[in-house]
């Protein structure tokens, strides 16, 4: 398997754990491998999977084929259709079972990748506005950056197959001969339990899934002593959930990440601990604010989306489209540029309100919305995912807004009822 191969050949610790077994890497290469002999160089191939022994050993083996790999996983079969139709997909591997589709149209950007003789990958975002993009990558531009060496801990790889932070963490290990726990469950209680019997060191996973850790009363008696490090990211993390971590995880260090599917997982680093500023680099890596809004330009960057325009500006530069305050060099994301809320003309981020509601007693998850007012052009509402629906105060939560919220930030409805969460632990 290609560089791989030599990374980990003569070593003898395993790369791999998955349902209580540990794997070296030469035993992932010789599992039985699914027959690719009828995929070409060249073939865009979704592989639905998850951080098995099979779908690794495939994925690897398609990468060195020189394919276009679109992993998927089936927590979103719903959309596979979707999917195949906007990465011009030629192949589809479930299992076993390798089936071809029939040849549609190509993409310019998919010929240019041929003819450069590269494999590509392509993931896609999350759809939260609009329909999913699809994402190409030159995947030798991609695990390039993995080449450098760099400390690495025992991981628990709960960010998804389909998750470029998920892609991230598992070549990551793999350049630096460390380990991957595969999880059984992404629940709470499976992710800790896996954590204490594989003496897991670092979980990376998201501002969602830790505020459902906090609420169900686990922490701190039933995180791992041998957990060094937490990392989220994917989305925004609040103040008071990051607070309250940590505070009843003191010997555990914090770490914001930072990334985007459109240009990789780029390297960080928090102001501290309990700090949502942080500072964002590394090789290749410029940034920029431009009327409070975040602008990178990345060399790692994706080729384009194959079903929408180029988001890049004529200089290369990339619109986040996060809002962020700035200090001594380091950034915060304060919000989405979506998540501005205007009211009579008076503008703040939703997220203001969500740190203020996060707060009230038993409150587990809370969404922030704008909607349309004839009068003041909007007005804001809030959905409360209490942590007991049955008892939860409606009135006192709403007096409790109004000490702390100026009049044009209240919510003019609280719904109580369960906040969405996608198949990635983000809110949606």
């Amino acid at each position: 398997m290609g560089k791989l191969d030599e990374v980990w050949r003569g070593v003898h610790t395993p790369f791999l754990i998955h349902h209580g077994i540990e794997l070296r890497f030469s035993q992932i290469a010789s599992e039985n491998p699914v027959d690719l002999s009828t995929i070409r160089k060249g073939d865009v191939v979704a592989l639905i999977g998850d951080y098995s022994p099979s779908s690794l050993l495939t994925l690897f083996r398609l990468i060195d084929l020189q394919t276009i790999v679109v992993p998927l996983t089936i927590l979103t079969t719903p959309e596979h259709e979707y999917f195949f139709d906007a990465a011009h997909v030629d192949v589809v591997i479930d299992g076993a079972e390798v089936k071809r589709r029939a040849a549609g149209s190509s993409h310019p950007l998919l010929d240019e990748l041929r003819l450069k003789g590269h494999a590509g990958l392509i993931v896609f975002s999350t759809g939260t506005t609009g329909r999913p993009k699809a994402i190409l990558h030159d995947m030798t531009l991609f695990l390039r950056k993995f080449e450098t060496p760099r400390p690495t801990l025992r991981t628990i790889n709960f960010l998804l197959f389909d998750h470029m932070g998920g892609l991230n963490t598992l070549f990551h290990t793999l350049f630096n001969k460390g380990v991957v726990v595969a999880p059984e469950a992404r629940t709470v209680d499976s992710i800790l339990e896996s954590c204490e019997r594989y003496a897991v060191e670092a979980l990376p996973t998201t501002p969602t899934f830790l505020r459902m850790m906090l609420m169900s009363g686990v922490v701190p008696d039933k995180v791992p002593a041998s957990l060094k490090v937490i990392t989220y990211g994917t989305e925004r993390m609040d103040q008071p959930t990051l607070d309250e971590l940590c505070r009843l995880l003191p010997k555990i260090d914090f770490r914001q990440t930072f990334g985007m599917s459109e240009l990789g997982v780029v390297r960080v680093k928090s102001e501290a601990r309990n700090s949502l500023f942080m500072k964002i680099g590394g090789e290749g890596i410029k940034t920029r604010v431009v009327d409070n809004v975040l602008q990178i330009h990345s060399q790692s960057r994706m080729l384009g989306y194959l079903n929408a325009p180029s988001p890049f500006d004529e200089e290369g530069w990339y619109d986040a489209n996060d809002v962020v305050e700035e200090k001594d060099g380091f950034f915060k994301i304060v919000g989405r540029v979506s998540e501005v809320i205007n009211v009579g003309g008076l503008k703040f981020m939703a997220s203001e309100v969500e740190r203020v509601a996060l707060q009230f007693p038993d409150v587990a998850l809370v969404k922030v919305y704008p909607v349309h007012n004839p009068i003041t052009g909007q007005h804001v509402e809030i959905t409360v995912q209490p942590t007991a629906p049955e008892g939860f105060d409606k009135t006192a939560f709403l007096t409790y807004l109004k000490t702390d919220l100026r009049p044009h930030m209240v919510p003019k409805r609280v719904r109580i009822e369960t906040v969405g969460v996608g198949h990635r632990f983000k809110r949606i």
